[in-house]
C-alpha cells in the first residue's frame, strides 16, 4: 500500500445545503431540498482520493454541538481520520443553490482556537509525517489563529521529505508560500487578493503565476473554476489547461477536487502537467453534479480525456 496522503482542515464546518428552484432578489423562491453533511476543503478533498483508491487521513477539529453533528455525519465516511477536540463550537456554513446553476455561500468566520489547541493540533499532524507521502493544508485559518501555522507545518514536512500542497486565503496564504510548499492552489479571488491586481487577460493570468512562484513555492496553480487553469512549475514552465465546456450545476467543492485529483496523479509518479489536466477534470466533473456532489474517478477519467494543455511559456 501507498504512503498515506495527510489533509488538514483547521476550520471544518457543518455544512448546510439548501436546494431552491431559483434564485431571485425581492421576489419568493422556494426550498426543494436541505440536508448537512461533514464540510471543510480538507474533508472534500479526503472524499475525493478515498474514491481514487488513495490511502488518507484526514485531520480536523471539532468541538460542542456542532461538532458533534459534524462528528456524525463525519462517521459515514470511510478514511481514517484524526480529530483534535476544541473548547469552542465548530462552524456552520450555508450554501443556496439553485437549478440554474447559482449559488450563494455564507460561512461563519470559526471558533478561536487558543495557543494550546493550536499546539495541540500542530502536534496532531506532526506524528504522521514520518508515514506520509503529502500533507494538503486546505482552508482558511479561525479568527486570530497564528499565521504561520501553515509555514510551520510546511518546514515540518519538509524536514520529513514529504510534499506539500496549500490552498487557502490572506496572510495564511501569502506566509505559506514563503515557507516553499511543493504546490499553492489559490482560486483567481484569492489571487488577486494576495496580489492586489484584478486578472482579466491572459498575460496578466500568467504573470500573476510567475509572480507567485517568485515568492517561494516550486509550483502555482491558479484556479479559474470553468475556464480551467493556469499554472507555473520548474519542470515545466506555465501552462494553461482548458476543460471541455460543461454545464455545471453547482462549483461547490469542485476545488477540493481539483486538489485531490492533482495530488493522487502527482503521488502516483505522473507529470505536473498530467497532474494539472486531472485537476481540472475533477473540478470539472464536479461541478456536474448537483449539491456538494463530488466526482468519482470514473466521472473524472470521461473529462480528463476532454482536456487540452498549452505550454504558454517555456
Amino acid at each position: 500500500m501507498s504512503k498515506p496522503i495527510l489533509t488538514l482542515t483547521v476550520n471544518p464546518a457543518l455544512d448546510r445545503i439548501v436546494s431552491a428552484d431559483r434564485l431571485v432578489f425581492e421576489d419568493r423562491a422556494y426550498i426543494e431540498s436541505t440536508t448537512e453533511a461533514a464540510g471543510g476543503r480538507g474533508i472534500n478533498a479526503a472524499r475525493v482520493l478515498t474514491s481514487f483508491g488513495a490511502h488518507v487521513v484526514a485531520i480536523t477539529t471539532s468541538g460542542r454541538d456542532t461538532g458533534r453533528k459534524f462528528e456524525e455525519h463525519l462517521a459515514e465516511d470511510s478514511f481514517n481520520k484524526e480529530i483534535v477536540k476544541i473548547r469552542n463550537g465548530i462552524r456552520i456554513n450555508l450554501t443556496i443553490s439553485d437549478r440554474q446553476g447559482l449559488s450563494i455561500k455564507l460561512n461563519e468566520r470559526g471558533p478561536n482556537l487558543s495557543p494550546p489547541e493550536q499546539n495541540r493540533l500542530l502536534k496532531a499532524t506532526e506524528k504522521y509525517l514520518a508515514e506520509a507521502s503529502w500533507l494538503m493544508l486546505c482552508g482558511s485559518l479561525p479568527p486570530d489563529m497564528d499565521v504561520y501555522f501553515y509555514s510551520k507545518l510546511i518546514k515540518l514536512a519538509a524536514k520529513h521529505k514529504v510534499e506539500t500542497l496549500l490552498d487557502t486565503d490572506d496572510d495564511a496564504l501569502l506566509h505559506g508560500m514563503e515557507a516553499g510548499p511543493t504546490v499553492v492552489k489559490p482560486n483567481q479571488s484569492e489571487a488577486e487578493r494576495l496580489l492586489n491586481t484584478a486578472l482579466i487577460t491572459r498575460s496578466q493570468l500568467v504573470d500573476a503565476v510567475q509572480r507567485m512562484k517568485a515568492l517561494g513555492p516550486k509550483s502555482v496553480v491558479l484556479s479559474l473554476g470553468s475556464r480551467g487553469a493556469v499554472a507555473a512549475s520548474s519542470s515545466e514552465g506555465v501552462l494553461e489547461v482548458l476543460p471541455p465546456v460543461v454545464d455545471s450545476l453547482c462549483p461547490i467543492g469542485a476545488g477540493d477536487a481539483m486538489s485531490a485529483a492533482m495530488v493522487w496523479s502527482l503521488q502516483r509518479g505522473d507529470s505536473f502537467s498530467e497532474a494539472l489536466r486531472w485537476g481540472v477534470a475533477a473540478g470539472t466533473a464536479s461541478s456536474k453534479l448537483p449539491g456538494i456532489t463530488l466526482a468519482s474517478l470514473d466521472q473524472t477519467r470521461e473529462i480528463y480525456h476532454q482536456t487540452r494543455v498549452t505550454r504558454l511559456v517555456v
